[in-house]
This record gives structure tokens, sequence and C-alpha cells, in this order.
């Protein structure tokens, strides 16, 4: 099942908006980590630089076959980088339950199905294991991103994830265009 539509831009657009390795150490990935699961890996943005600083293995997931694609023709040198394309609203991630030491949520929140994600990056995080979350800012200023209906407010964000049952962090500031935080199991 696709989430709802959230206006990615063009891959080249998207890389721009980010200093990676940057915007995923504030959000608390490091070199200790054994396991990290990138749900919704689009491009291979964040989950491509991740394989390159941690120690252990990558798993990106996404359910687009172009995404998949483009993904693993940009990670053939790594050993520690495993994509699959997988539904994971349906399916679940087939990921064993315990087992992460990081999940990725970047701009998928303001999705009908948040909390089975929530619910299903919980499965997979070990006691302890961090949630890195990223969102657009809710602004309509933005070059792409969700609609503002369905776009959520940092707050809201904040929420959605505590009654998922994880502690959260401040507010992280990404610009120019997303903002961020760590949900810890």
């Amino acid at each position: 099942m696709k989430t709802q539509e959230s206006g990615m831009p063009p891959r080249e657009m998207w890389e721009s908006f980010f200093d990676v390795e940057t915007t995923l150490r504030k959000l608390g990935l490091s070199e200790a980590c054994d396991c990290v699961v990138d749900i919704g890996c689009g491009y291979g943005t964040f989950s491509l630089p991740a394989a390159k600083i941690i120690r252990g293995t990558v798993y990106a997931l996404d359910i687009e076959h172009d995404m998949v694609a483009i993904t693993t023709a940009k990670s053939s040198e790594l050993t520690n980088f495993k994509i699959v394309q997988r539904d994971i609203v349906t399916h679940g991630s087939g990921i064993e339950s315990g087992i992460a030491d990081y999940v990725m949520l970047f701009n998928l929140l303001h999705a009908r199905e948040a909390e089975q994600l929530l619910d299903e990056a919980k499965r997979m995080l070990k006691p302890g294991g961090k949630l890195g979350v990223m969102h657009w800012n809710y602004d309509p200023r933005t070059p792409r991103g969700p609609s503002m209906e369905i776009r959520l407010r940092p707050e809201q964000c904040v929420q959605l994830v505590e009654r998922s049952g994880f502690k959260v962090s401040e507010i992280i500031d990404l610009p120019p265009y997303h903002y961020g935080f760590v949900g810890t199991r």
C-alpha cells in the first residue's frame, strides 16, 4: 500500500537540500550502530551515506520499484548495504524484531498509515534504540513536500511519536526545509 503522495522532488533537487552526514549525526546516527533500517529510502540519500558511517549493515526499504533500482545502482560498491522492495504497511519490513540500533522515518509521518510505520519501527528497534524522524517544515513556501492539508506541524509529529511509546528529544532545525528529532525506544 503506497502512502499519501509527498511530492518527492527530482533527485538532484532533493539531495541539494541536505548536508547528509551532518543531518544523520544530528538525528542520532553513530558509528556504533550494527543495524540501521531506512523505511522509505527513496533515492538512498540517507541510507547510502549511513552505510559508510556505521560498522554494521544498513537495510534500505522502499515500495517503489524505481527508487529501489536507483538505490541499487548507487550501492554496488557497498558490502554492508541491503535494499529490498517491500510494502511495509501490508507485509511488514521482514526484519527481525529487536535487531535495529537505528531506524529512519524521514518524510513519511504524514501518511495515513503513520501509526503502523511507527509500530513497525518500534518492533525492529532494540531497547534503547533510536528512531530518527525528519519531516518537511509546516510552511507552504517549501519547494515540494506533502500538501499542507496532510503536513504535520512539529508538535503534531512529536505527539504522534510519543503516543507510539517513544521518548522524544528536542526538535532540531534542519534547514532549509526540514525539522527532525530523535525518539528512543
